[in-house]
């Protein structure tokens, strides 16, 4: 007779959450961060495994000026917040819907942009785009940076160029091993951010790729979450030029649908052509050294490829 495995040691957060009158609680996900439980009646809790992000109140605090602006579509918000044992233990909105598409890193999208999708990306820019910018929003720091965006500017332009030349100095050598012209494309780039027209400051997600989208069965979008990577207070154009650049990545019509979408968004939601074009430029110029450097990271050579086509960089 072979030997029989032990059985897996019983959960202490499910006994845990119970003696706190959470009768319905099991156990829905684990990631870095920590191990999610689903409480009922619209909550979940995250017990954390790690140290929180070093901006963890104040990913609260914008938390909570998100869900006091009405939405069509949930955002993340943290009810509680408590310590037991050393361990940070966080009661957050539960976020209905499934994820819109698998990231473009796993799965190749076909190349006719689904109608249902487009316009449930265009429902999320139209729904963020209304949402003010707060002063907890502009105190955040976006991904790879050492200060928050908005540090000793006024406008969002003005700090996404200091931004730029902020990523650029930290491994811009290697980016311009890649691409052509590299310093004049920086400074070109620089310039026509700055040159943009004035334009309403709002809450930039900044990282809607299809998994941070959840959608119900008739694809219209029921939550957005995931906010933190490049987020922060500024002008709605650059979401949406973003969001057209990253819903698609990695497959094999890539390029087609960053043009398709970017297209449908200077046409649906106004934004001019080469404000969108300019913010996609500085997206690459500031996330490229993220995940790796070199041709073996995903997402650098992206970011190369995306600036090689760039009309604004390389004009």
């Amino acid at each position: 007779m072979g030997n029989v495995p032990e059985a897996p040691l019983a959960d202490p957060w499910l006994a845990y959450f119970a003696e706190r009158g959470h009768r319905d609680v099991r156990r829905v996900g684990a990631g870095v961060e920590g191990v999610v439980y689903r409480l009922g009646e619209g909550r979940v809790a995250k017990v954390w495994s790690g140290r929180p992000p070093a901006e963890f109140e104040l990913t609260r605090e914008v938390y909570a000026d998100l869900a006091r602006h009405p939405l069509p579509f949930a955002v993340p918000e943290i009810f509680d917040v408590e310590h037991h044992e050393g361990v940070l233990v966080t009661y957050e909105r539960e976020l209905p819907g499934v994820s819109m598409r698998a990231d473009s890193a796993q799965a190749n999208y076909e190349r006719k942009l689904p109608t249902r999708d487009s316009d449930a990306l265009l429902a999320v820019l139209r729904g963020l785009a209304s949402v003010p910018g707060t002063d907890a929003m502009r105190r955040l720091t976006v991904q790879g940076d050492d200060r928050p965006l908005w540090r000793d500017h006024d406008d969002f332009r003005d700090a996404l160029a200091a931004l730029v030349a902020r990523a650029v100095t930290r491994h811009g050598a290697a980016l311009a091993r890649c691409v052509p012209d590299f310093a004049a494309g920086v400074e070109r780039t620089q310039k026509a951010l700055r040159s943009l027209p004035d334009a309403p400051v709002a809450a930039i997600h900044g990282d809607l790729v299809p998994p941070n989208i959840h959608i119900d069965a008739a694809g219209r979008p029921v939550a957005v979450l995931d906010f933190g990577f490049h987020t922060t207070a500024g002008d709605p154009a650059f979401e949406a030029a973003v969001t057209a650049a990253i819903w698609d990545m990695y497959g094999p019509h890539a390029a087609e649908h960053t043009e398709e979408l970017t297209r449908l968004c200077a046409h649906e939601l106004g934004y001019a052509p080469a404000t969108l074009t300019t913010y996609q430029a500085a997206y690459a110029l500031t996330t490229y050294d993220l995940f790796g450097l070199g041709d073996d990271d995903g997402h650098f050579r992206w970011c190369a490829e995306q600036l090689r086509r760039n009309a604004v960089f390389t004009a």
